[in-house]
């Protein structure tokens, strides 16, 4: 059995953690086991966010994509997918760094859901003041 070359890189956003495998291949890209289209299947933005590193390099047939996700909804998860691939597109040649960093795909969104705050009806939300 022959040992295949793979990059790995992992991305995170709001609850969402996903775990890329980019192997050299022909652009097809796993989600849980299931195909991009099968998983991602309402929403035809989500699916070209995802690919939007492969896209900006012009590597779209170059690498399979095998990836792990967890957590979040479908919006964070693929946010999650994309900066793990443009982490593993750096692995494979250090020169697409310049090119996903201005395009702002290496950097992580950490804005998160705020805590539920004690005696408050949410985070921020407040009983309603009555004077009389």
């Amino acid at each position: 059995m022959v040992k295949q070359e793979y990059y790995y890189a992992l991305g995170r956003r709001k609850s969402s953690t996903a775990r890329v495998r980019l192997i050299p291949g022909t652009g097809k890209i796993t989600v849980n086991g299931k195909s991009v289209d099968d998983y991602f299947s309402n929403s035809k933005t989500i699916n070209s966010k995802i690919v939007e590193p492969f896209i900006l390099l012009d590597l779209f047939n170059k690498y399979d994509a095998s990836v792990i996700v967890s957590g979040g909804g479908h919006s964070s998860q693929s946010e999650a997918i994309r900066l793990a691939i443009s982490k593993a597109l750096v692995l494979v040649n250090g020169d697409y760094k310049s090119t996903l960093k201005r395009s702002d795909l290496l950097s992580r969104d950490s804005r998160d859901k705020e805590r539920k705050k004690f005696g408050l009806k949410g985070a921020r939300k407040q009983r309603q003041f009555t004077k009389r």
